[in-house]
């Protein structure tokens, strides 16, 4: 099945380049609402071992070893009815528009995320400071306020809606402040990329949300390029999940 083989991929590269592996484990772990004991059972092994992994104790497992998780992973889920593989499907299906996404092994300070950004905080937001980000989406503004359906917009959120929502392509940066806020679902900040404008309504918006909103004029392969090394140095970063 190409969704779990690309599903695979994504879970075993996160933990094998994760500078906390076993914080990435706990993490996908969770996302597939598995416990210690019920992996521990399907791989064969004590709790004991999975609960060391993910504290630290024990070395990173091998590439080998991470694979046996994952499959491990899978097989639960699917006889749960596959819950967590037909969320990771419709995610991939509803994929026009969105440019990059990535979920964080960890979480980052929306403050340090915004100043790693060359970002600059537009609106009057004072939740910066409580805020985290645990992955972010580029969206091509244009196309996916306009293809995408408001039952599909939740899936610009990934695993974790504490992530950054980053829209390029922005006229005036009124439609996405718009759709989120009409949606239940909020992300922790939101990102304009090199906006003509900002129509004083979506700062409005944002402030009425309470979220963070923020200019950065990073050319957007740059950007992308800063948003992912973030996720996988980890340098300096409370690495708290």
């Amino acid at each position: 099945m190409r969704i779990k083989n690309r599903l695979a991929e994504k879970i075993a590269g996160e933990i094998t380049l994760s500078p906390c592996p076993g914080k990435t484990i706990r993490k996908w772990r969770e996302i597939f609402g598995v416990s210690q004991t019920e992996l521990a059972k399907t791989l064969g092994i004590s709790p004991s071992v999975i609960s060391d992994y993910e504290a630290g104790r024990r070395r990173s497992p091998g590439i080998q070893n991470i694979k046996k998780m994952i499959e491990a992973l899978f097989e639960i889920d699917e006889k749960r009815g596959g819950k967590t593989l037909h969320k990771y499907t419709s995610m991939i299906e509803t994929r026009e528009g969105i440019l990059e996404i990535m979920e964080y092994p960890f979480s980052i300070p929306a403050k340090l995320f915004t100043k790693a950004i060359k970002g600059r905080v537009v609106n009057s937001s004072s939740s910066i400071e409580k805020k985290s980000i645990k992955g972010f989406t580029v969206i091509d503004s244009i196309k996916t306020i306009k293809t995408l359906r408001p039952s599909d917009f939740v899936h610009l959120y990934g695993w974790s809606t504490e992530r950054a929502l980053v829209f390029t392509g922005i006229q005036y940066g009124r439609s996405p402040m718009i759709a989120i806020r009409v949606h239940p679902v909020k992300p922790s900040i939101v990102v304009y990329h090199k906006p003509n404008s900002i129509d004083p309504l979506a700062i409005k918006l944002a402030d009425m949300e309470d979220i963070p909103l923020v200019v950065t004029n990073l050319p957007l392969k740059e950007l992308i390029k800063i948003m992912v090394e973030l996720g996988e140095k980890g340098n300096g970063i409370d690495g708290s999940m």
